[in-house]
């Protein structure tokens, strides 16, 4: 935003931070949102368990696939065109969502919206790197990550009051619809506010390493696919896709290692040298590979289990969304003075939440669950929010502006995998345990939660380590190096 006097280029530096922050919240929210809308999607389209599983799923499947791709063209190509053209897909996609009379018709509308997801959500940390330096990505970073968490965490919650105002035939069309006129909305914002160029350089079209985008989609699907249909998918040779997709991602790191030798690649595989970036995305992975779990199991456990509505599901996990809202703005804040012992301390944090849900629903279980859990929810939430945001700023602190999109695609791309790990391996127990039980809901979930908080003390040991590593005075404790 060059030749601007300051006070304009602050305000519209703020405006482009609140479009990013609005399609940010409307992306990730429809990976929760669905989850309280699926039994009135079944009545209404008749979808069987495995065309529900795909409505889920595979939102998140084509989300993680798109992210490094999308990255690196918004690096290369301006990072407002992709943003557009990818929100406006998204709003397309989620009118076509809306109208789905079958459920073939829903999970396609559901595959290209996570597509159209994927190209969005890169635009925005990529532009937080460009407009913002230094310590001050602090509080838009925070802004983020309390966007983040609420959209994940308030999905049920809104999805449940959709559904109660336009009942089990319109309430579910009303979930996908209400993305329409504000993604419209925000498409023309952001035509006029965001800034139009390239990040820092423009590259030709030889540049986009299409066989590195053949390479690492295809890797990331045979990684996710067997994941997230692990319910629907009976045998055990679903598995092989997971050591064959392992060997595709090697293929992609000895075709980047060769192409960066001559162009710019898809990824720099360099960035992973650098220790913030590295360990950052490692605990990326691992927290997420709790977090999402979190919801999805307990809003199945309060709808199923319990037969509580979609709107009484959606309030009982609200109290997590609203710790994490609350520190996640304050860690984008503090970082810059705590460096990772402050994620050290969230995750510390979220482990205690997670452990005193499990005492809770040791002593109260069945109908009472929603109240004894509110305090420990709270509890964990208020520590998710020391985690994602400052984790967010840390790991990307050192990384090039001109890579910003890239590298901001592949941190997504490895939460994403984390997530579909988290849920399909929780999952499993949760599911096994319910077997076992015969309909012990209480005490599968309650397993399912110590598995939970394993991923998280493990991300924990991680942040540790790398605490007691942490030069003084690095970028990454500074804030970044802009």
């Amino acid at each position: 935003m060059a030749g601007l006097d300051p006070r304009t280029a602050a305000r519209r530096r703020s405006q482009a931070l609140a479009i990013g922050l609005v399609a940010a919240f409307m992306t990730l929210l429809d990976v929760s949102i669905v989850n309280v809308a699926l039994p009135s999607i079944d009545r209404a389209v008749g979808a069987d368990p495995s065309d529900l599983q795909w409505i889920v799923s595979g939102y998140a499947l084509t989300f993680g696939l798109l992210l490094v791709p999308a990255g690196r063209f918004g690096d290369a190509r301006g990072r407002r065109t992709v943003f557009v053209v990818g929100l406006g897909l998204f709003t397309l996609t989620s009118a076509a969502a809306g109208v789905a009379g079958s459920p073939t018709w829903l999970i396609i509308a559901r595959l290209l919206q996570g597509a159209a997801a994927g190209l969005v959500n890169p635009q925005v940390i990529g532009l937080i790197q460009q407009l913002y330096h230094g310590a001050e990505r602090g509080r838009p970073f925070g802004l983020l990550g309390a966007t983040i968490g609420v959209s994940t965490g308030v999905g049920p919650l809104l999805g449940g009051g959709l559904i109660e105002l336009g009942g089990q035939q319109l309430g579910w069309r009303l979930v996908f619809f209400v993305n329409v006129p504000v993604g419209i909305a925000t498409i023309v914002l952001a035509w006029r506010l965001l800034p139009a160029g390239p990040g820092r350089r423009a590259v030709d079209g030889r540049n986009l390493d299409p066989v590195g985008v053949l390479l690492l989609g295809v890797g990331v699907v045979f990684l996710l696919l067997p994941l997230v249909q692990q319910r629907q998918w009976q045998g055990p040779l679903k598995w092989l896709l997971i050591p064959a997709g392992l060997l595709v991602l090697l293929g992609f790191v000895g075709w980047e290692l060769r192409y960066r030798r001559h162009r710019v690649p898809l990824f720099d595989l360099a960035l992973f040298r650098l220790r913030s970036y590295l360990l950052g995305t490692l605990i990326g992975l691992l927290y997420f590979g709790g977090f999402v779990a979190i919801f999805f199991l307990f809003t199945l456990y309060l709808q199923t289990g319990l037969r509580y509505t979609a709107l009484q599901a959606g309030l009982a996990v609200t109290p997590f969304a609203a710790g994490s809202a609350v520190t996640a703005a304050l860690g984008g804040r503090i970082i810059n003075r705590f460096g990772r012992p402050l994620v050290a301390i969230g995750l510390a944090t979220v482990a205690i939440g997670l452990v005193g849900v499990i005492v809770a629903l040791h002593f109260v279980p069945g109908r009472g669950a929603p109240l004894v859990t509110a305090l420990p929810l709270l509890v964990a939430g208020l520590g998710s929010g020391l985690v994602i945001t400052p984790n967010q700023n840390l790991t990307l602190s050192e990384v090039p502006v001109a890579q910003a999109g890239s590298a901001a695609g592949m941190l997504q791309t490895a939460q994403r995998i984390g997530a579909a790990t988290g849920i399909a391996g929780v999952g499993m127990i949760f599911f096994s345990t319910l077997a076992a039980t015969g309909n012990g809901w209480s005490r599968a979930f309650r397993d399912a939660l110590l598995a939970t908080t394993g991923f998280v003390v493990i991300a924990l040991v991680a942040a540790i380590v790398d605490s007691w590593t942490e030069r003084p005075g690095s970028p990454a404790r500074a804030g970044g190096a802009g």
